[in-house]
């Protein structure tokens, strides 16, 4: 197997950034499986939000979600949200039609 600077650059990335978990893959149904939790989301396009809402820590939730898709429970560990402002969130991204919610359960390992 060849190890360019590439392959080097992007296993470390994948180790440091935290971003490692967030792809669309297997990891994502274990941790389904785990917690239960089965649903991902991503962002359709930006959002108008109450001003309760407008926050460091939602607009960087937010751009994550634009990017990529992600669950409550990593919403939960990686934003300084409360649970109930992570509900309150996705609640209004829906009422937008500003989220895509894929079922994890649906893909085959």
């Amino acid at each position: 197997m060849r190890n360019t600077v590439y392959d080097r650059l992007y296993q470390w990335a994948r180790r440091t950034s935290g971003f490692g978990e967030l792809g669309f893959s297997s990891s994502l149904r274990a941790e389904a499986a785990i917690s239960g939790d089965t649903l991902v989301y991503r962002l359709r396009h930006w959002p108008e939000l109450p001003a309760s809402l407008r926050k460091a820590a939602v607009f960087r939730a937010l751009s994550i979600m634009s990017q990529r898709p992600v669950n409550r429970g990593w919403i939960v560990r990686h934003s300084k949200m409360q649970p109930g402002e992570i509900d309150d969130l996705l609640h209004q991204l829906a009422a937008q039609d500003a989220l895509q919610v894929i079922d994890v359960a649906d893909y085959a390992d």
